[in-house]
């Protein structure tokens, strides 16, 4: 029997999640809590959802019988915490939004709700259930590179999404959301740590905002880009960024929901994404490299950048009897005993960023409510705490220039 699903944060996320769940088939949404009535009004009028099921508020769920099987929760990260709790005490199973939290306290919290409750719950590390990582942990655990030594990942934000989403955007703000690693980039070193199958014993990290502030704003340029002279020129042009581009879908749906010219510009004129990137209330990195000890001594070097194309993440790994390279679609394997080299097409598997680890994650979700079958989740929350805890050591490494040991779990 296909579960029932409530979404809690009609954004871009949840809709997306809720949207495979019916496309595929396999979960039904109904019903919505968000805050917002024009975005909640759309969301329940694509899935059919009642008035009496669509909330306002999350909180209206504590004293009513359960309305689903599971719920999405898709809030913005520092707004996690009470609706996971409230939830998973109330006897739904949990799909969140990564990261868990913005701290420990607070992550820990949802943990233990879980694990108190004995529901099932995933975190959205969604790229843990993509064809290229199987394809990437199979040559791993497979034993095919030997003793693996170190691995070298890039993360390319792209000038363009750093300028949208940690610029202008929701993420800008370390206090109103998270650090960038944790915002962005524990999708990365959750990777890390499920293809290396090893826990971290040591962390540096180095990084900050190189580029984002005002001392770096050029001559002449405006507060925001319809008032701007140099604007034709300026590679982070809210513009170019949003008139220049396809209108229904994101990132220019999170300006306007109406994809006109008038819309648009009205929303650049006086909204938060029309700001020029010189001049914004941003405080997160555009830059910052992560260097990881694992268990048992071999080393992870990890970037993140903003000044790159916005493409797949980039990824060698380097063991004792061979090499792999892949970047999103393909593997490059180097066997050093043979010599031997052979690529590994994973068809389609990045063609939409993560899409297809979006999709997969949805439908392993559904089939373990379905079933009670935990085993069908790869990103449970007391893992993926693991990771943040990574996470948080290596932004502590950089704030005070310290290398951090992690105690043993």
């Amino acid at each position: 029997m296909k579960p029932r699903l409530i979404v809690v944060g009609a954004g871009q996320r949840g809709l997306g999640y809720a949207r495979h769940a019916v496309r595929s088939g396999a979960a039904d949404v109904v019903a919505v809590a968000e805050p917002d009535p024009a975005r909640r009004a759309a969301f329940a009028h694509e899935f059919g959802i009642p008035d009496e099921l669509a909330f306002d508020d999350f909180t209206r769920l504590r004293d009513r019988d359960r309305v689903a099987d599971a719920a999405i929760v898709a809030t913005q990260d520092h707004l996690h915490v009470e609706p996971a709790v409230l939830l998973a005490e109330r006897g739904y199973h949990l799909l969140l939004e990564k990261p868990i939290a913005p701290t420990d306290a607070d992550a820990s919290r949802i943990v233990a709700a879980v694990e108190s409750a004995g529901v099932l719950a995933a975190v959205c590390h969604v790229l843990r259930y993509s064809p290229y990582t199987d394809a990437v942990k199979a040559v791993v655990d497979g034993g095919r590179l030997g003793r693996l030594v170190s691995i070298q990942h890039l993360e390319p934000v792209g000038w363009w999404h750093q300028a949208h989403s940690f610029v202008r955007g929701n993420w800008r703000s370390t206090a109103e959301s998270s650090p960038m690693l944790l915002a962005k980039a524990c999708h990365d070193i959750d990777w890390l740590l499920y293809v290396s199958g090893q826990p971290v014993r040591r962390v540096s990290s180095f990084g900050g905002l190189a580029h984002f502030r005002a001392d770096q704003r050029p001559a002449g340029a405006a507060e925001r880009c319809l008032d701007c002279a140099i604007e034709p020129d300026c590679p982070y042009s809210a513009p170019k960024l949003y008139l220049g581009r396809e209108r229904t879908s994101w990132p220019v749906t999170v300006v306007s929901s109406d994809p006109g010219d008038d819309a648009i510009r009205a929303a650049l004129r006086t909204g938060p994404y029309g700001r020029c990137v010189y001049a914004c209330d941003n405080d997160v990195v555009d830059h910052q490299v992560v260097s990881l000890e694992l268990a048992d001594g071999a080393t992870v070097a990890f970037t993140m950048t903003a000044f790159a194309p916005a493409e797949h993440r980039k990824t060698r790994l380097f063991g004792t009897h061979g090499y792999l390279e892949g970047d999103g679609n393909r593997l490059r394997l180097v066997d050093f005993r043979t010599g031997a080299e052979e690529t590994i097409d994973v068809t389609g598997s990045a063609d939409e960023g993560h899409a297809d680890g979006d999709d997969a994650l949805v439908e392993a979700f559904a089939a373990a409510v379905a079933t009670g079958d935990a085993g069908r989740l790869r990103s449970d929350p007391a893992t993926s705490l693991a990771g943040h805890r990574v996470v948080w050591a290596a932004e502590h490494a950089r704030l005070t220039g310290t290398v951090v040991t992690l105690p043993r779990s």
